[in-house]
């Protein structure tokens, strides 16, 4: 990662990140850990699109799909009980929704393209939605 995308990774860390995380964990009702490959999702010459794709390929259907599962005292309670941490991580060379998401031992596990179907965003969330849900 070279210093451009450095510095596009802070900036998010910083600036957007903190906010969707904090309505992340508002949402579920209590505090997640976050565990982020940041390395592997700063891919080389595309810094200036972090803050959109990142948004949209990992947090937003996070959000979307927490939502959905919170919906009811159930859907919140079982999130409490069963989800224990997050990892996002590029390492598979994943693009469509159905193969980036795994709920596992307490572990969600994001592994999708920072930078491929960005705003395929309905798509992930329901896909997300599904892996959550059927593991309750």
């Amino acid at each position: 990662m070279g210093l451009v995308e450095k510095r596009a990774v802070k900036a998010y860390q910083e600036g957007t990140y903190t906010k969707l995380i904090n309505e992340i964990n508002k949402i579920a009702g209590f505090k997640l850990v976050f565990e982020i490959d940041w390395d592997k999702l700063a891919e080389p010459d595309y810094g200036h699109l972090y803050e959109e794709a990142f948004t949209k390929v990992y947090f937003t259907p996070i959000i979307n799909a927490f939502k959905e599962v919170t919906i009811d005292e159930l859907g919140r309670n079982s999130l409490k009980k069963m989800l224990k941490k997050i990892v996002i991580k590029n390492e598979n060379d994943i693009y469509y929704a159905e193969n980036a998401f795994k709920f596992e031992d307490g572990v969600l596990t994001i592994d999708h393209k920072p930078l491929t179907n960005i705003d395929n965003i309905q798509e992930r969330s329901e896909a997300l939605f599904k892996a959550i849900s059927d593991k309750m």
